[in-house]
């Protein structure tokens, strides 16, 4: 378990220094991308570089919702982009979980008024813990805490939008949220879902193997073959997507759950990198190849405690 939790702790420092390098880039390297996804809503994807976890934008007469705010080195274009679709303030702002790259404009919005909805153990994480920063965590300031936290599920009735916010236990942390569109066909997944690329689940802070698996095929059981589902990373998605995503997963389990049973150890079974054939093109920077195996056996582990 010592080792787990150091090697999250290790992939949450990559997160970080990959954000203080993002803090001194210019802006021009980067950008969001602004793809229309329903009457009223929008994503937004960063581009040129990491901006943070993708967004989700419900706008109209009844006030403006944001899901998820990225990092404050990307406070000025993500508000360019913003602009570009209204001029208004933000009313609502939805974390999906906890993550820096995810609510790192939390101050902000929450000193211009905007009301922060999460689930209430992401709002604990953020009461007991504070923010993370390269240096260390330092307690979060009280604009940048949730004012409405939920237990099982919230609802939104705004924009000619039924928002259905609801917890995914357990998964990529213990307090994620999937933020349902049902009269509109789409759905935010945060970061129970990276589209096309090896997702990160972060046992340090409550997620499972297991219950990343399950959260997906709990969205799975909504979507159908019009459904957009914007990811947490990677772009917008599909029903297939998901299902390729779910499929990868419970393979990479099974493969590497066997080389457990024959008792390989955790570095032999890295060595062998028995990924590599079958999931080479889901590799990248932050969750290569190798980490997406130590984590596999990782999480296999801690179920076997």
């Amino acid at each position: 378990m010592k080792k787990q939790i150091i090697t999250s702790i290790a992939c949450m420092a990559v997160v970080l220094n990959i954000a203080a390098k993002d803090e001194v880039k210019t802006q021009s390297h980067l950008s969001w991308k602004t793809i229309p996804v329903a009457e009223n809503l929008y994503m937004l994807i960063g581009e040129g570089g990491f901006t943070g976890g993708n967004l989700g934008l419900s706008v109209g007469e009844d006030g403006v919702i944001l899901i998820d705010d990225a990092m404050p080195s990307t406070l000025n274009i993500m508000n360019d982009a913003i602009k570009g679709i209204t001029e208004d303030d933000i009313d609502f702002l939805i974390n999906t979980h906890v993550h820096g790259d995810h609510t790192g404009n939390n101050t902000t919005f929450g000193e211009k008024g905007a009301h922060i909805v999460s689930h209430k153990n992401m709002r604990k994480h953020l009461l007991t813990k504070g923010i993370a920063t390269p240096d260390g965590n330092i307690p979060a300031p009280k604009e940048a805490i949730p004012v409405i936290s939920f237990s099982d599920s919230i609802d939104f009735h705004l924009n000619g939008h039924e928002a259905h916010v609801f917890h995914l236990p357990h998964a990529h942390t213990d307090g994620d949220s999937a933020v349902h569109f049902t009269n509109i066909n789409a759905i935010h997944m945060g970061d129970t879902f990276f589209n096309k690329i090896f997702p990160f689940i972060d046992y340090t802070s409550g997620g499972t193997l297991d219950g990343y698996i399950e959260a997906q095929k709990t969205v799975l059981a909504l979507v159908d073959d019009e459904t957009k589902i914007i990811p947490g990373h990677g772009p917008l998605a599909t029903k297939q997507d998901l299902i390729e995503s779910i499929n990868m997963l419970e393979d990479a389990k099974s493969i590497i759950s066997k080389l457990i049973d024959e008792g390989k150890s955790e570095d032999e079974i890295i060595n062998m990198n028995p990924l590599k054939e079958k999931y080479q093109s889901w590799h990248w920077g932050f969750i290569t190849i190798q980490k997406m195996t130590k984590q596999i056996y990782q999480g296999l582990k801690m179920t076997s405690i």
